[in-house]
């Protein structure tokens, strides 16, 4: 691993991912401090309906959706619930974007192979001062630390290693990777959109290798197709989707509900016969 600083070069572009979800002024807020700091800021709402205290589902939405976003990026993630604790804050960069979390696994998948090199710092919160911040609530990190840093840095005002010091680990994504063999492949449930599709953590090169792959989900065989349109209304579909991951379907139904699976739930793929 190359060791030398990594190249970040802000862009102005903020992405939010939060489980805050949309009653109350709690996004507004975090906004209103960013554009306080830097009133220039382009702020992009990735989501703000991550399930409530789920970290491992901000880490799946962000490192299947930063790359679509222009280098420069600074990308902040909240679902905190160890907020007020002792536990930390980092930041690291990452293919020229950077991003800023709670130390809980959201960051885990994108910038764990790179701890201990000047891509990922800790921050140091006994310079809170240093950084223009007094007084934070004990409730709200997002608000009162963690919005102002990204504003800083992604105007230019605060270099990553003024956070705080390279930082040897993180801790990991609350989701293993996939178990892969050579005729099989074991994952997760990681969510279920508005459609009720569910979206697993098997990317499709871990499925490639198999000629004719199958994917079984609560009992079922369900083969893998191209679109949805490829079954018959109320049948059930796995393909691979526009952010590249496997995900099962039912044409023009709800798959969560139909196989009354969610998030969590195991999902095999193995070669046909």
């Amino acid at each position: 691993m190359n060791a030398s600083k990594p190249e970040f070069r802000p862009s102005g572009v903020i992405t939010l991912t939060t489980d805050l979800g949309p009653r109350g002024p709690f996004v507004a807020t975090m906004k209103g401090v960013i554009l306080s700091r830097f009133a220039s800021a382009k702020i992009i709402d990735l989501t703000h309906e991550i399930p409530v205290q789920w970290p491992a589902e901000a880490a799946f939405w962000l490192s299947h959706a930063y790359r679509y976003f222009p280098r420069g990026t600074v990308h902040v993630a909240v679902v905190d619930p160890g907020v007020g604790t002792s536990r930390d804050i980092i930041a690291g960069v990452r293919d020229g974007h950077a991003f800023i979390a709670p130390d809980n696994g959201q960051l885990g998948s994108i910038l764990g192979e790179l701890t201990g090199t000047p891509a990922v710092h800790r921050v140091d919160l006994s310079r809170l001062q240093h950084f223009r911040i007094s007084r934070p609530s004990v409730t709200f990190h997002g608000r009162d630390i963690i919005a102002p840093l990204a504003a800083d840095l992604a105007s230019g005002a605060l270099d990553l290693d003024d956070l705080g010091p390279p930082t040897p680990e993180i801790v990991p994504s609350w989701v293993e990777e996939p178990t892969v063999s050579r005729a099989r492949v074991s994952g997760v449930v990681i969510t279920v959109d508005s459609f009720g599709n569910l979206y697993t953590n098997i990317d499709a090169p871990h499925i490639r290798p198999l000629r004719n792959p199958v994917v079984n989900v609560a009992g079922h065989d369900i083969k893998v197709r191209r679109t949805y349109a490829d079954v018959k209304p109320g049948e059930y579909v796995a393909l691979i989707n526009s952010f590249g991951v496997l995900e099962i379907a039912r044409a023009e139904q709800r798959a969560a509900d139909g196989l009354g699976v969610g998030r969590g739930a195991p999902v095999t793929v193995r070669e046909l016969g």
